[in-house]
């Protein structure tokens, strides 16, 4: 896996790597929905895999967020305020996007942790890519209606808090795949373990949260997961679900 690589995970659904993070293309006919938008750093980068896809920025009907740290809604302020572009996030995730608050790691746990492998040099990347640059979402919006989104494939949020309050998974339920963000991830610079499961704890807001919501993403029928960090698993994203939660619990 390396940053820049676009992996077909479904017809017209795309895992595309950013540094450190993961964006997803969905797209249908002549409209996209995009799922987290990386980095600030990243922005080249998101730009030119909308147009390896054949895309441009003017044909994404919405930014679906799975929540509001900078490594995931790095650039959904600039193609909001550059294109027009919708950014559309849970109700509670709405103030985070705004930066009223903010629920991310910060450089006091970083430092804590710098004993750990892999902890300073991801920190040291984060840096360079914006991941302290203040990037708040100027008018977040809450999901319109419940259920399914009229937008390409028809994604289903599905809350999951813990990593923040308003993080939501994404559910393409004609395509079976499950977006989902650091709530359930595959990989990450700062842990060894390799595989469907959650971050290290440094990285959530209310762990116990975090761990309770992946009994909602093993509700969800699908068999390809794309997460926020690390390679697309193919596979029973409930039992991968189930799994990161007994090794995690």
């Amino acid at each position: 896996m390396r940053a820049g690589t676009i992996v077909r995970a479904a017809p017209g659904v795309h895992l595309v790597h950013g540094s450190d993070t993961n964006w997803v293309v969905v797209t249908e006919g002549d409209a996209v929905t995009l799922v987290d938008t990386g980095y600030p750093g990243d922005r080249d980068r998101l730009l030119w895999s909308l147009a390896e896809l054949g895309r441009s920025p003017h044909e994404v009907a919405a930014v679906l967020l799975t929540h509001a740290h900078n490594d995931h809604l790095g650039n959904a302020e600039y193609l909001s305020r550059t294109f027009g572009t919708p950014v559309l996030l849970h109700p509670r995730e709405a103030p985070h996007a705004r930066r009223e608050f903010l629920h991310q790691i910060g450089v006091g746990t970083v430092l804590a942790n710098a004993w750990r492998p892999g902890v300073l040099p991801w920190a040291v990347r984060a840096l360079r890519s914006g991941g302290t640059r203040r990037v708040p979402v100027a008018a977040p919006c809450p999901f319109p209606t419940e259920g399914a989104l009229d937008l390409p494939g028809r994604p289903v949020p599905v809350h999951t808090p813990g990593h923040t309050d308003g993080h939501c998974v994404y559910h393409l339920p004609a395509a079976g795949v499950v977006i989902s963000g650091d709530a359930l991830v595959t990989g990450h610079p700062t842990s060894r373990h390799r595989g469907p499961g959650l971050l290290p704890p440094m990285f959530d807001h209310e762990r116990a949260a975090a761990l309770a919501s992946l009994h909602s993403v093993a509700g969800l029928a699908a068999d390809v997961l794309l997460p926020g960090h690390g390679p697309v698993h193919r596979g029973s994203v409930a039992a991968a679900a189930r799994a990161a939660a007994a090794t995690a619990g």
